[in-house]
């Protein structure tokens, strides 16, 4: 199982995420801030898990270009 976490209210809009991994993030037309796609929030985090261990890489390169490392990725 993947889990992704974003901390979206701390992006700066950077765009990075979405080049590494856009089936897991888009960014939003409203405040330019970047949207975890399927995810749940609470508490300010957003966070999506799958079975699908194929989208793992992209999001894990995703997490490491963020500048504000806001991103975490983990293989259960």
């Amino acid at each position: 199982m993947v889990i992704i976490t974003l901390q979206r209210n701390k992006c700066i809009g950077c765009n990075y995420c979405v080049e590494m991994a856009p089936r897991q993030f888009q960014m939003s037309k409203k405040d330019g801030k970047t949207v975890l796609l399927h995810s749940k929030e609470k508490k300010g985090f957003f966070t999506f898990k799958t079975e699908d261990n194929l989208i793992f890489e992209n999001c894990e390169n995703a997490s490491k270009a963020c500048p504000v490392k806001i991103i975490s990725v983990k293989m259960n």
